[in-house]
């Protein structure tokens, strides 16, 4: 039995999930390794039967913000999962969305529904510090969480977006193939979704189209474009790398489990 925690302080709210389960240690089957057994995560990336890249494999964010000073292991907080402009030199917000940032700042995220164990959609999935899974199937790429046991569907059978979705945290999501990269477009969310840790918003205006490129078996870039004309000034772009985790496994996380923070928190 192998005991794991993963424990990360987000300003005033502390997440932390303890577990002891099997299957932690139990190397990953058909990846390729180096003469020493270990993981060659520089080796090419693989292809499906069809001859598409492969994107399946437990992901991780990476880490590229300093370790705050409590709550650090082996995955730490992302510039982008606290400020998802930070690389781009500030996002477009339109007047009413700068000053709501601002206030949502002030109140060290007292409001983020993530505070609340409600969901933190699609954006926020790529950079909360916990692993996620993507099942890839002729048709349906699935990407599976490990917070709250979550999914998500990208359809890449044809089929167009609902004309008249009823709005969701995930919104709805198709995808198709540009060579080897995964265009995937998505729409139907719930207005006021938080997409980092600042409150930068989301409406139910918004296009979200990310594109996947596995560059080698290891690595995951993820390109996001946001298109949502009420709260920004134009469309914008960022870039996210993701690093397989291998010989490993995902645990559940459950927010509400055991939940203690929520009586805590401290906004001004």
């Amino acid at each position: 039995m192998v005991s794991t925690s993963i424990c990360v302080r987000l300003a005033a709210v502390f997440f932390c999930a303890n577990a002891t389960a099997q299957w932690l240690d139990h190397k990953t089957e058909a990846i390729p390794r180096t003469a020493d057994g270990k993981p060659d995560l520089a080796a090419p990336a693989p292809k499906t039967t069809d001859g598409k890249p492969d994107l399946s494999g437990i992901w991780k964010p990476e880490d590229n913000r300093p370790c705050p000073a409590i709550g650090c292991n082996d995955m730490k907080i992302g510039q982008e999962f606290m400020d998802m402009g930070w690389s781009i030199g500030g996002l477009p917000y339109r007047p009413w969305a700068a000053e709501l940032v601002k206030s949502r700042m002030a109140r060290n995220g007292m409001d983020d529904p993530t505070s609340h164990c409600l969901p933190g959609g699609i954006v926020k999935t790529h950079t909360v510090p916990l692993y996620r899974k993507i099942l890839q199937t002729p048709g349906l790429v699935v990407i599976l969480s490990e917070r709250d046991a979550a999914y998500r569907q990208i359809f890449t059978d044809g089929r167009p977006l609902p004309s008249d979705p009823n709005p969701s945290w995930n919104g709805y999501s198709i995808g198709r193939w540009d060579g080897d990269v995964l265009n995937v477009t998505s729409a139907g969310f719930y207005d006021g979704i938080w997409l980092d840790r600042n409150g930068s918003p989301l409406t139910d205006a918004a296009t979200i189209t990310e594109r996947f490129h596995r560059v080698n078996f290891g690595k995951l870039e993820i390109e996001i474009t946001v298109d949502d004309p009420k709260a920004y000034a134009k469309p914008w772009t960022v870039k996210l790398n993701s690093f397989l985790a291998p010989d490993t496994e995902m645990l559940d996380y459950y927010c509400l489990e055991n939940e203690k923070d929520g009586r805590h928190l401290v906004g001004k």
